[in-house]
């Protein structure tokens, strides 16, 4: 394994395999990984002959009051769990290296990105968008592997690469859950014992909503109303940022659950927040 902080080292080494004819999958992460970064590791090596693991806290996809300065970070942690996944090479950019003093380019999604995380973090997905586009440009990737907990993300990238023409297939990993269903996330770390118990709930709501589906009920009303008793007993969050019910592809706001449904919830608890989604009908018998 290689570790590469050099954009135009890492560009030029993939410009040699893919004139060696090497296929090249790569996995985008802000670092600090767990198991959930892993299963994504996993599919790309199995899709491709190259795997590239990105390592970057993209400091245009945080708000001012957000946590950037404190998101945890341990790169010897990193390193270890890379080489016994067989990552071929981790490239871990600086934000200068990245970002010149005087950029001043950005893309931006105008329609996917306007509601559910858009709504309550403005520009986020402008940072996400411009980061994901530098890395395709970087790497030269003809698979990247994104997870399912960051569904609009998802969806987002998915708008990105079909608009913008890049020669890539997306591919989703399933959301890695810990033996209690809390999805995986490298912003658990936060938690405090009391709040690691109360953040089992998110899961929890969700399985309710997926219940009350399978036995019948598609009114997104009804569901939405369950999911929130269900957070405000089981997880006793701070806040609700959001429950919405959407079109997974449009992320555009139904009535009913039909063809293929996001039910997505964005809590706080304490200072952290938590994101987690279900697709309904299950694609994977998940719930």
């Amino acid at each position: 394994m290689i570790i590469i902080s050099s954009s135009g080292e890492m560009q030029a080494q993939a410009i040699q395999l893919r004139q060696k004819s090497m296929r090249i999958g790569l996995v985008p992460t802000m670092g600090f990984l767990h198991d959930g970064h892993m299963s994504l590791v996993r599919i790309a090596r199995k899709m491709s002959d190259i795997v590239v693991l990105s390592s970057f806290v993209n400091p245009t996809q945080f708000g001012p009051a957000e946590d950037f300065n404190k998101y945890p970070r341990n790169e010897g942690q990193d390193d270890r769990l890379c080489e016994l996944e067989g990552v071929d090479i981790v490239f871990r950019p600086s934000a200068g290296e990245m970002y010149a003093k005087d950029h001043s380019v950005y893309v931006e999604e105008m329609d996917l990105s306007s509601g559910l995380c858009g709504q309550s973090r403005p520009g986020h997905f402008r940072g996400v968008t411009t980061i994901v586009a530098k890395l395709f440009n970087i790497v030269l990737p003809q698979i990247a592997v994104f997870g399912r907990k960051d569904a609009q993300q998802a969806r987002v990238i998915e708008q990105l690469v079909r608009d913008l023409n890049f020669p890539i297939k997306i591919v989703l990993g399933q959301i890695i859950r810990e033996p209690d269903g809390l999805a995986m996330s490298s912003r658990n770390s936060y938690l405090s014992a009391n709040e690691r118990e109360r953040a089992v709930g998110v899961y929890k709501s969700l399985c309710i909503a997926a219940d009350l589906y399978r036995n019948g009920v598609s009114d997104t009303a009804t569901i939405s109303n369950r999911i929130r008793s269900s957070l405000e007993k089981e997880c006793r969050p701070d806040s609700i940022d959001y429950i919405d019910i959407v079109d997974y592809m449009t992320l555009k706001k139904v009535d009913k659950i039909t063809i293929k449904s996001l039910i997505a919830v964005a809590v706080r608890i304490g200072h952290t927040r938590l994101i987690d989604n279900v697709v309904l009908p299950s694609e994977d018998n998940q719930y």
